[in-house]
């Protein structure tokens, strides 16, 4: 195949600047793509800037990709040429694990292939993201996007949906259950949709009253700021699910309090300090505090074509990919609402 246009960090220092790489011929059962857009997830931000102490470079991140199927290999059945497809934050696992048997690849005993900043299974051979032209994947690991849903609002469900949706699925979210979401952003508007379209009455917990307004526009009947005390006394034994969003340091026993009995807290935001918790929060309700990662393969495609059914997508800002650098630093600011995707078809162009 001809090299591959590509956006890269060389450094953990460096701005993201165009580059080349190889993607690998394709096999009997992998699928080209053609990338239209890829989303730009915070994770992209540390990794690409090394502040989680595992990056490998030069660097091509992006897990939030959508695209055209250019090719197939002789043995895919589930793809043809011209079908819109998507990748998310695996592109391979080792499938034989009591985890991949289980459909859960994101928590494979061997270790996943990450789809940037990793290896494939062979350990050896680097693995390229999004923020770029091409990319080939095992059949497995392509995704259907649903007709009808706008490719570029569709590429954060690769990571911001499923991310949301996981959880929510798992402790079995339903109609009438009362939700609070704690941090509007990429993941937390996704979770206030998503937990709207499952028939929860939804709440916004955020230290911003200027996004009350958004909450609700999302879905959300409930909105209350959490940098004034009385909310954790007013809402406290609320909430049957709490989704906490929130990857800046902040007091999760606070969040323990807002459960009803037998209530859950999920984490999916990560803090750079580890939470105190006593254990008496835990005691007094029998309530549950846990965390969630992404989801498997299947469940991503669950979530995918309940995004389709109820006309899902994340609120995006479309940019060039040349605006990449500019757009890091808009997103540690949380200058965006909610996502910035990168139109790729810029990249063609020349970046």
């Amino acid at each position: 195949m001809p090299r591959t246009r590509a956006y890269a960090a060389q450094t953990p220092r460096s701005p993201l600047a165009p580059f080349e790489i190889d993607r690998r011929p394709v096999g009997p059962r992998d699928v080209a793509i053609d990338i239209e857009f890829c989303g730009i997830c915070h994770s992209d931000i540390h990794q690409a800037r090394d502040e989680w102490g595992n990056s490998i470079f030069p660097m091509v991140p992006g897990h939030e990709i959508v695209g055209k199927v250019t090719r197939v290999g002789a043995e895919v059945k589930r793809f043809k040429a011209g079908d819109r497809v998507g990748v998310g934050c695996m592109v391979d696992s080792c499938r034989t694990c009591p985890s991949c048997q289980k459909d859960l690849e994101q928590f494979c005993q061997k270790g996943s292939a990450f789809t940037y900043n990793g290896t494939e299974m062979d350990r050896k051979t680097p693995t390229y993201g999004g923020y770029s032209t091409d990319v080939v994947v095992d059949e497995k690991f392509v995704l259907s996007i649903p007709a009808g849903l706008d490719p570029a609002g569709a590429a954060p469900l690769l990571c911001a949906g499923i991310t949301t949706y996981s959880p929510l699925r798992h402790w079995k979210v339903k109609k009438g259950d009362k939700v609070a979401v704690v941090g509007l952003g990429g993941l937390g508007h996704m979770g206030v949709k998503l937990a709207v379209a499952m028939g929860a009455e939804v709440t916004m917990l955020s230290t911003s009253k200027g996004k009350e307004a958004d909450a609700r526009r999302l879905g959300a009947t409930g909105f209350a700021l959490t940098t004034d005390p009385a909310t954790f006394k007013k809402l406290a034994g609320k909430f049957d699910f709490i989704l906490d969003t929130i990857s800046a340091n902040h007091d999760v026993q606070a969040y323990m309090g807002l459960l009803a009995l037998d209530g859950a807290l999920v984490l999916v935001g990560v803090p750079s300090e580890p939470a105190k918790v006593h254990a008496m929060s835990f005691i007094f309700g029998r309530k549950t505090l846990a965390g969630s990662l992404i989801g498997g393969i299947a469940e991503t495609q669950e979530m995918l074509d309940f995004c389709g059914k109820h006309g899902i997508t994340s609120d995006v800002e479309v940019i060039p990919v040349e605006k990449v650098n500019e757009a890091y630093e808009r997103t540690v600011k949380s200058d965006v609402r909610y996502r910035f995707v990168i139109d790729i078809a810029s990249l063609r162009k020349g970046g």
